[in-house]
């Protein structure tokens, strides 16, 4: 079995585009207490929501005015792009507002929350004293909730029965292709299976597909899939095509089986089907997202390895990649900090176990592979990241570098952590190793052993190679391209991201910080949800909307009818999701509030 080649426009064949790990989130505001502006009357606040980079400082959104309160629960809702790889700080202004032009520079300043999006997403109950003028004047909460609604997962085991032969000189080469059909009636990529050589009775590996990507968790969405002849030069042949919806898969069973239609064959005399698909085996389940997991009380438990072998240099010499003297901070301090920031907002007790390797420890000056960064063997644990650099810091000053360069003993040591974690039946710990080393490891095996062993447990590893060393057989140990193995033992999944710090030298550490996070939240939300574990709590639910936002759309009812009768595929509710769609546009697109005392900004 083998891949299709990369991507190409429709009909040519090739993978789909990464998913983005990107998420929308709606806040809800409430506020208590606020700071009376008005003589006459009491305020009318608004609340304002701003980004912060540096100095600037940019509106993402605002909510409704509310006349005459002190203590407002705003109706309408803020949303914002969440990444989990960025540091998003945000200020929440709040504004007395009298003129009739809504114009918060002529407006009262009642206070401000400064804080991240991690902070909020990471807490069940978010609330903050409201800063006025350095003091605290009243107070605001919010509620996050992820856009989207309950993912599911459809596991497919797919073989195919008598198929069409394409080639002159063999049979077949099938692969499937996954098609979600759009509001406009094209159809956009969602799922491509390998392809196999020459038969005409294939059996497709078991394959996974999240409905948000199958078909926007929408089960009455059409879905196309088609069969092809795969062909080396890109040009593969349709074999047929049949149509269904994720709420027939979910009612299928073993056997269901798929007459594979040639479209430009069906009005042939005699003609009936190019070969059948049929359902070996099939499971549609709860699928968790990686922020359901977080604000159902996961915590991320960051744990910190540093490279103390002779071939950093003398940490009293400028050239030394440990050397604390210079105007700027080392490459180790700047790849905790940027590393450390991000995550630091998702572990409640900001307690993060810190250690050492290849250096020679005092009084004994015996070389030590895994030591605790502030002296403490008992309790290794530094308070926020501060309190690893500080460790850090007085570290370099107290030991001597010395080698070798061995890694396994610290992944070893983080695998026990996430192996006692697994006794809680819930997702309540991930652990997340970072990893900073100026050279190759001298242990390579021991280690991709331990990284073996690891890929089973509630843990992956980030690597930052500092210095400028040939790092080409760390890249090894990245699985990105190919699954890591070592003899006949192969790797659960991927845990592992590598990157050099040189390659963001010119960089922003958060542009350092992105790069080695970004596959964090898969890794997460996969693991948990192929063990079938759940979020440890609730899980934030959203309000029904107020009965005066109900609305229907039937000219979108309609469209989405004649684009399934094009198909000739028309499932029996299309219709009522197609309104719904419609509600959620309008709700998402106007929103007029009726309230007495309340006025849309």
């Amino acid at each position: 079995m083998q891949e299709p080649p990369p991507y190409a426009p429709p009909g040519v064949g090739g993978a789909p585009p990464p998913a983005a790990m990107v998420s929308k989130v709606d806040m809800t505001i409430s506020c208590e207490g606020l700071r009376d502006a008005d003589v006459f009357s009491k305020s009318d606040p608004i609340c304002v929501l701003y980004s912060l980079d540096g100095n600037r400082r940019r509106e993402i959104g605002r909510t409704e005015r509310i006349d005459d309160n002190l203590n407002p629960k705003f109706q309408k809702q803020i949303t914002i792009d969440y990444h989990f790889e960025e540091v998003q700080r945000l200020a929440f202004y709040l504004f007395d507002i009298d003129d009739k032009d809504n114009d918060v520079s002529k407006a009262d300043f009642l206070g401000k929350c400064e804080c991240t999006l991690g902070q909020i997403v990471s807490s069940t109950n978010f609330k903050r004293p409201l800063d006025y003028q350095g003091r605290n004047y009243g107070s605001i909460s919010i509620q996050a909730q992820e856009q989207g609604g309950m993912q599911k997962s459809v596991k497919l085991t797919l073989k195919g029965v008598k198929l069409d032969k394409k080639d002159w000189f063999g049979k077949s080469d099938p692969f499937l292709e996954f098609h979600r059909q759009l509001l406009d009636g094209s159809y956009a990529l969602a799922h491509r299976t390998e392809f196999i050589k020459n038969t005409l009775n294939p059996r497709w590996k078991p394959m996974k597909i999240n409905t948000r990507r199958l078909c926007d968790n929408n089960p009455d969405t059409v879905i196309r899939v088609e069969c092809f002849d795969w062909n080396s030069n890109g040009s593969h042949d349709l074999i047929g095509e049949f149509y269904t919806t994720l709420a027939e898969l979910e009612q299928s069973s073993a056997g269901k089986t798929f007459a594979c239609v040639h479209p430009k064959k069906k009005s042939k005399r005699g003609y009936r089907h190019s070969g059948e698909i049929v359902i070996e085996q099939i499971t549609v389940s709860r699928e968790y997202s990686f922020l359901e997991y977080i604000q159902g009380g996961c915590e991320l438990n960051f744990v910190v390895g540093i490279d103390f072998t002779g071939s950093n240099g003398d940490p009293r010499d400028p050239s030394s990649l440990h050397y604390l003297g210079g105007s700027s901070p080392n490459q180790y301090t700047q790849a905790i900090t940027a590393v450390g920031n991000v995550i630091q907002d998702y572990d409640s007790d900001q307690l993060y176990p810190a250690f050492g390797f290849g250096a020679r420890l005092p009084p004994t000056w015996q070389v030590s592979h895994q030591f605790s960064l502030n002296g403490n063997p008992q309790d290794p644990n530094c308070q926020g990241i501060p309190g690893i650099l500080g460790a850090y810091h007085q570290c370099i000053n107290s030991v001597q570098l010395y080698g070798p360069t061995n890694a396994s003993p610290i992944i070893g040591n983080v695998a026990k952590m996430a192996r006692e974690a697994l006794h809680q039946q819930q997702a309540k710990d991930y652990y997340i190793l970072l990893l900073i080393t100026d050279g190759i490891l001298t242990d390579m095996d021991q280690t991709i052993h331990m990284i073996i062993e690891a890929s089973e447990l509630p843990m992956s590893i980030i690597i930052i190679g500092v210095g400028n060393a040939d790092f080409d057989d760390m890249e090894r140990l990245d699985g990105d391209d190919e699954v890591l193995s070592i003899g006949t033992r192969k790797a659960k999944r991927d845990i592992v991201q590598f990157v050099p710090f040189r390659d963001f030298k010119n960089a922003t550490p958060a542009r350092l910080a992105a790069c080695v996070l970004d596959e964090l939240p898969g890794q997460v939300s996969d693991y948990f949800n192929s063990k079938g574990m759940e979020p440890p709590g609730d899980i934030p639910q959203a309000e029904p909307p107020p009965s005066y936002y109900r609305s229907t759309s039937m000219s979108m009812s309609s469209r989405r009818g004649s684009i399934a009768s094009q198909t000739g595929y028309q499932p029996s509710r299309q219709g009522s999701i197609a309104s719904q769609q419609g509600f959620m546009a309008s709700r998402q697109g106007s929103v007029v509030s009726r309230s007495a005392n309340s006025r849309l900004i």
